[in-house]
């Protein structure tokens, strides 16, 4: 391309964003406001780089970790940060071997970062502070991903963190520390693991515990790859057998039982990634959605009765609407259409598409990435952590992907020849407008144009003021603390919905406001979803103009309703169940 080729395409695009940014955010605020995320890393102290252990023997580990979760650990009401580190990978290999060797002294441990958020008046601050040494925490494993959930209803968040390696059960003492029970808990997996989720699969009330496994990998005999170039590249799963899920029943007791061969799950291997879990048929028990990676996904339905069934296929979610399937990485579940029930997006490898699947209220899917307006635009990425946020706050389910390439061989249009990590691209934000999406990830400003390898993303309100921001985990990078600045013009209403006695946090239930013109909001409580990731675990719903009270609708795990009916906007609020006026009929 000539410089005057160049010249001329800079000026079309900044005209066609100028254009958008008017018709989105209003001629008076156009300028001011196309910073959608701002880029709050350095200024609030999340200091953390991640370190793959790369020495260019091409691991297939080594591109594949950098899981994040957002919870509040302290119980201060706000959002603390978990992200996980990788060491040096390979038999006698030391640091000096690494191709991008961490700073002297950097600390190869997962790290923990409280959030000592202040809010009010002119001293309004978002600053971290590393906490890991003071808490215990010693998870020096080649971290995957972690997920979180009060697993002993004791009402503090515990950890469980995958690894390539055997997995962690950090039980949080209520005290700032945590204390390794894995072995105590009967919880160990040393197999691949990069996705786990806590989920109550049978309406007992205690958090039980599913468990995603990749492939069967041996660092020392692993076949090595080679990509049509001849030249050494990252293997893809297909080169190794995948391994089977593990699906762990709490007993009360600190304890949990396998349950993965009696409950079905253990009996169909597959290189798992991605997991979702929701009641996806509305019969009010969970079912579980698993993204496999190069071979049919996983949608197992629970019966009620302590077992599953694989329905992926019969549901339609399973391969796309050609009959393909695909490098499925990343997951979220969530009603992006507002007709009541759980669809599917997920995130592919480059010249796939990301796929949503639209549910029709009965668990049964139709492949509308198309028709949503979502293929084009995701053709070029390889896609990992992906969430359904509403950024903007005006009631409709947008959706935030994070991308990152995973072979040299298709890389090679995107660096030059010196860039010995060249899998860097930008992440991509698509708003929903009435059921269609727009990609706008060019016009959100600086904050995602950046380029990374990013891996996890988790989504919560960190600072508190009412929307959607995000924490991005990078390999072999820094890690990326977005800070939402797209939401405030609208009204919106937080809840954290508790089981009964506010135990815990009730994921799974869900709660729904009514709009004007009929339009009705439901989300799910969950901190399960995107990749290797933990969300936060608060509903946060986006009103649009609608400011004042609200009357709001929660429907419990085990099907029961409850109503309150005078919320303000504009505040967090804590549900607990049993606290509201009981509701007869259909939770839809």
């Amino acid at each position: 391309m000539t410089e005057l080729h160049k010249l001329k395409h800079r000026l079309v695009f900044t005209c066609f964003s100028l254009a958008y940014a008017i018709a989105f955010f209003g001629a008076d605020t156009a300028v001011a406001r196309e910073e959608v995320f701002i880029d709050a890393t350095e200024s609030s102290g999340l200091d953390f780089v991640h370190f793959n252990g790369m020495s260019g023997e091409f691991y297939f580990p080594e591109m594949m970790g950098g899981g994040v979760a957002l919870f509040d650990y302290d119980n201060d009401g706000d959002l603390d940060v978990y992200l996980v580190q990788g060491h040096m990978l390979g038999k006698g290999k030391s640091l000096e071997d690494a191709t991008y060797p961490p700073k002297p002294g950097t600390p190869l441990t997962d790290r923990l970062f409280r959030n000592d958020l202040k809010r009010g008046g002119d001293d309004d601050r978002l600053t971290f502070t590393d906490v890991t040494e003071p808490s215990g925490i010693r998870a020096a494993g080649y971290g995957m991903g972690v997920a979180t959930g009060d697993y002993d209803n004791d009402g503090d968040v515990d950890i469980y963190v995958t690894n390539f390696g055997p997995n962690q059960l950090w039980r949080n003492e209520g005290d700032g520390t945590f204390v390794d029970v894995t072995d105590q808990a009967g919880v160990d997996d040393p197999r691949w693991s990069v996705s786990a989720s806590f989920v109550d699969y049978d309406r007992d009330g205690l958090l039980d515990l599913y468990v995603g496994s990749y492939v069967i990998y041996e660092l020392e005999t692993a076949r090595r790859c080679r990509n049509p170039t001849s030249i050494p590249d990252y293997c893809g799963p297909h080169a190794f057998k995948p391994e089977s899920d593990m699906l762990f029943r709490n007993l009360g007791n600190g304890r949990f039982e396998d349950v993965s061969e009696k409950s079905g799950i253990g009996k169909e291997p597959g290189p798992g990634l991605g997991i979702s879990v929701a009641d996806f048929n509305g019969d009010s028990f969970v079912d579980l959605f698993v993204a496999n990676d190069g071979v049919a996904n996983f949608l197992w339905m629970n019966d009620g009765k302590g077992s599953f069934i694989d329905d992926g296929l019969l549901a339609g979610v399973a391969v796309n609407r050609s009959g393909m399937s695909e490098a499925s990485m990343g997951v979220d579940a969530a009603d992006f259409d507002g007709d009541g029930d759980e669809d599917l997006f997920m995130t592919h490898l480059v010249r796939e598409t990301n796929t949503l699947y639209v549910n029709d209220g009965t668990g049964w899917f139709e492949d509308q990435t198309s028709e949503t307006g979502l293929a084009n635009a995701s053709v070029p990425f390889t896609g990992f952590g992906a969430g359904f946020i509403d950024f903007d706050n005006d009631g409709w389910l947008d959706i935030f992907s994070v991308n990152g390439g995973v072979t040299l061989f298709e890389s090679e249009s995107w660096a030059s020849k010196d860039d010995p990590w060249p899998l860097h691209r930008p992440n991509q934000l698509f708003r929903n407008e009435d059921g269609r999406f727009q990609d706008v990830s060019e016009t959100a400003g600086k904050a995602l144009a950046a380029s990374h390898v990013s891996r996890g993303a988790a989504f919560g309100d960190i600072d508190n003021d009412g929307d959607i921001d995000v924490v991005v985990g990078n390999n072999s990078g820094p890690v990326q603390l977005l800070i939402n600045n797209a939401g405030a013009e609208n009204a919106w209403l937080g809840l954290r919905l508790m089981t009964r006695g506010c135990q815990r946090d009730a994921v799974g239930a869900r709660a729904s406001v009514k709009l004007a013109g009929g339009k009705t909001l439901w989300r799910r409580a969950r901190s399960d979803g995107s990749y290797g990731s933990a969300n936060d675990p608060r509903v946060l719903l986006g009103l649009g103009k609608a400011h004042g009270e609200r009357e709001v609708l929660v429907a419990w795990t085990d099907g029961s309703q409850e109503r309150w009916p005078a919320l303000a906007s504009g505040s967090y609020h804590r549900l607990c169940e049993g606290g509201g006026e009981k509701v007869s009929g259909d939770r839809n």
